[in-house]
C-alpha cells in the first residue's frame, strides 16, 4: 500500500465522510429500492446488481416486485417462476440462492442482523453481507466492490499491480473500514457506490466535479485512469456449433438437467455433439447466425446452422432434447442470448 497518502487520506476521514455524505444525499439517484426502502427490496436488488448494471436491473427490479412483493412470496414460488421472472438477467445462481436465502427467512423468527449470519446464507459473500446489513441494519460494515477498489486505489495512488479486482479487494478493505463512519454506514458504503458509478469512471472518469477530488492523489498526479493497476485478464477462445431444427411448428431444443451446475432446466438451441451430429455435418447447414459474447475468461463464438433435413425426422433419445411449439416459446424458460437469438432467427423466417 502507499503508505504515505493512505495515510493522509485517513487522517483526513471525517472530511472526507461529511464531503462525500452531502454529496450522495443532494445527489444520489431515485433508484426504486431506495424509495420506501426496506430489507427485501435491498436483499433483492443486491443479488440482482452482482455483475449488472443498474439499466439493466431496473425494469426486471419493477417485474419481480408486482410478482414477488415480500420474502413469503418469494419463497412460496416454484423454481421455474423464479427463473422466468429472471430470465435475461444471466448468472442464473442467483436467482436460485436467492430464492433459498427467501426460504430461509421467512423459517426464521427474524431476520439475521449482522454480516456473519448473512454470510451463512445462500449466495452471500462479504460485500453483499456488507451492503444488506449495513443498509437495513447500520451495520459497521464496508462495501469493497469493484466500483470502491477503484475509488480507493485512485485517492491513494497505490502503485500495486493485483491480480485481479477480487485480490485488491482484500489489500483495499482495511482502508473502506477506516473510512466508514459509525453514524451512517449504509449512506457512506451507498454513496461510495454512487461515486463509482456516476462519477469516478474506469474511462474518462469526470474528476472535474468529482466531490472528492481534493483527497485525490491519482487526480493530484492527473493520472487518475492509471489506477488501479489491474493484470491484464487473459481470454480463452471457445467455439460452439449450434443446430436449428424445426418439425410441424416445433423447435428442437435442450434443456438442461436438473442437477446441472449451469442453466438447469433451462432451455437453449442444442450443440452438434447434443443432437448426435458431427461438426463438419452440421457446419454445411445454412449459417443462420453467429454470436459472440463473452462469459468470464472465455470468448464464445457461437454459429448456429439449420439441421440437416434428416434430423428432424430421427428419433430423439437425448432425455434432455425436446420439442417445443413455437408458439409456447414465451412460456418456457430461455438464457437470455438465446431468447434474443431465437427472436432475430424467427423473424427473419417468417
Amino acid at each position: 500500500m502507499a503508505k504515505t497518502t493512505t495515510a493522509t487520506l485517513i487522517a483526513a476521514t471525517n472530511e472526507f465522510q461529511r464531503t462525500l455524505l452531502q454529496w450522495y444525499r443532494a445527489n444520489a439517484r431515485p433508484l426504486p429500492w431506495r424509495e420506501a426502502p426496506s430489507l427485501y427490496k435491498t436483499v433483492v436488488s443486491e443479488f440482482m446488481l452482482q455483475q449488472t448494471q443498474v439499466k439493466t436491473v431496473l425494469p426486471y427490479f419493477a417485474r419481480w416486485l408486482d410478482a414477488l412483493p415480500d420474502f413469503g412470496a418469494l419463497a412460496a414460488a416454484s423454481e421455474g417462476r423464479v427463473l422466468k421472472l429472471w430470465e435475461g438477467l444471466g448468472y442464473y445462481s442467483r436467482a436460485r440462492n436467492l430464492h433459498r436465502l427467501a426460504q430461509a427467512i421467512a423459517a426464521c423468527p427474524s431476520p439475521p442482523r449482522t454480516p456473519g449470519e448473512w454470510r451463512e446464507l445462500p449466495g452471500v459473500g462479504p460485500y453483499t453481507a456488507a451492503a444488506i446489513t449495513s443498509i437495513s441494519f447500520g451495520a459497521p460494515a464496508a462495501c469493497v466492490d469493484g466500483n470502491v477498489v477503484r475509488i480507493l486505489a485512485r485517492l491513494t495512488a497505490n502503485p500495486a499491480e493485483f491480480r485481479d479486482s477480487a485480490t485488491a479487494a482484500k489489500v483495499f478493505t482495511p482502508v473502506a473500514e477506516a473510512l466508514l463512519p459509525a453514524a451512517a454506514p449504509g449512506d457512506h458504503n451507498q454513496a461510495m457506490m454512487e461515486l463509482g458509478a456516476t462519477v469516478c469512471f474506469r474511462q474518462n472518469p469526470l474528476c472535474l466535479t468529482c466531490p472528492v477530488r481534493a483527497f485525490c492523489a491519482a487526480a493530484r498526479r492527473g493520472e487518475p485512469e492509471a489506477f488501479p493497476r489491474l493484470a491484464p485478464k487473459v481470454m480463452e477462445q471457445r467455439s460452439v456449433t449450434r443446430v436449428w431444427c424445426e418439425r410441424g411448428g416445433a423447435l428442437l431444443l435442450h434443456r438442461s438437467a436438473a442437477g446441472a451446475r449451469r442453466l438447469a432446466n433451462m432451455h437453449e438451441l442444442p450443440t452438434a455433439e447434443q443432437v448426435g451430429l458431427d461438426l463438419g455435418s452440421a457446419a454445411r447447414g445454412e449459417l443462420l447466425a453467429k454470436k459472440r459474447r463473452g462469459i468470464t475468461r472465455y470468448q464464445i463464438t457461437e454459429s448456429i446452422h439449420a439441421a440437416p433435413p434428416a434430423l428432424a425426422a430421427r428419433k430423439i433419445t437425448n432425455p434432455e432434447l425436446g420439442w417445443v411449439q413455437l408458439a409456447e416459446l414465451e412460456a418456457i424458460t430461455l438464457s437470455g442470448p438465446h431468447r434474443r437469438w431465437l427472436s432475430e432467427i424467427l423473424a427473419r423466417r417468417r
